[in-house]
């Protein structure tokens, strides 16, 4: 018999048009600027860093999702699918933001926005937190069943955390009210995904990854 189709919660929906009001509204408040003064439009360091280093970060969420084979508990299937549409629409709103004052998606200096900030302060060139390594991702795609299950979570789980780290110090250290809503959402919404996915991990007897 056909495996049933499964339907995404209207909540995913929900939290993806909150996602992409977040980012017209910052793009109307620019493009307004822009039109009435070509000089004063303005985006912090911390804006832009956080800007392009989550969307970055993000694009790993999303391989990390993609990469879960689809026989894989539906339950843990719908939560893969559900980050990665969620993921997609952030690094969409983001790069919009960049894209308007044409500044690249990719940072020269990856996470510098972060340092020098007093308790925020990673010393210089640090690397993005949570991030899975290319061996973790190999293996990831060589598993299947509960073994793909289990790691999948822990990996996400440690990527959630560095996401939720990087959008905490995004709340305290940017200049744009939008961008610091839209960190505010990612640390509620990636939080509550970490409880809902150490919760699957506790049912297969397994525990999340050390962090950080």
């Amino acid at each position: 018999m056909a495996r049933k189709r499964w339907v995404r919660p209207v909540g995913i929906v929900v939290a993806l048009v909150a996602v992409l009001a977040f980012g017209v509204a910052l793009g109307d408040r620019l493009a307004t600027s822009r039109t009435a003064d070509e000089h004063s439009v303005r985006l912090s360091a911390a804006d832009i860093g956080y800007a392009q280093d989550m969307s970055v970060h993000h694009e790993q969420a999303i391989q990390l999702a993609n990469t879960l084979t689809r026989d894989c508990d539906p339950q843990v299937r719908v939560l893969a699918d559900r980050i990665s549409a969620a993921q997609t629409a952030e690094i969409a709103t983001m790069r919009g933001w960049l894209s308007l004052l044409e500044l690249p998606f990719v940072p020269a200096h990856p996470m510098q926005w972060m340092s020098d900030h007093g308790p925020h302060d990673h010393g210089g060139a640090a690397p993005m937190p949570g991030m899975a390594s290319v061996d973790e991702l190999t293996r990831l795609s060589t598993l299947r069943g509960a073994d793909a299950e289990i790691l999948f979570l822990q990996l996400m789980i440690r990527h959630h955390q560095g996401g939720i780290a990087m959008a905490r110090s995004a709340v305290d250290l940017v200049d744009v009210e939008p961008i610091r809503r839209l960190a505010r959402l990612l640390v509620a919404d990636q939080g509550n995904e970490i409880g809902v996915m150490t919760a699957m991990l506790t049912v297969r007897g397994a525990t999340p990854l050390s962090y950080p």
